[in-house]
């Protein structure tokens, strides 16, 4: 015949006692790591709109300076005509062909 004294526990209810303390070290492990992956989630969005945003500047680089690669590649283009050499040097330098004349029109205020 066995018999409980009011001290002393059962082996279930000790049983039951752990297994709550383990639920409860798995919930704090458990909240620990979500906080961890929310703040990584967070700082990685952080850097992402950062860098999204550097990206975005970048292009606007590349898109300028191909435009310019551009205007400069029709320049030359141009420079290789001889009939546009004359004009710039008729317009900028005020040279003319042999048997023309130079006309200059002078405002009066």
């Amino acid at each position: 015949m066995a018999t409980t004294t009011a001290g002393s526990q059962s082996p279930a209810a000790s049983q039951h006692a752990g297994t709550k303390r383990r639920l409860k070290i798995w919930f704090v492990f458990i909240v620990l790591f979500m906080g961890w992956a929310l703040y990584t989630l967070l700082m990685q969005m952080s850097r992402q709109g950062e860098a999204e945003i550097k990206l975005a500047n970048a292009s606007q680089k590349i898109d300028a300076a191909a435009k310019q690669v551009e205007e400069l590649k029709l320049q030359v283009a141009r420079l290789s005509d001889q009939e546009y050499i004359g004009q710039l040097a008729a317009k900028e330098q005020g040279m003319v062909r042999k048997g023309e004349k130079r006309i200059e029109v002078i405002t009066q205020p």
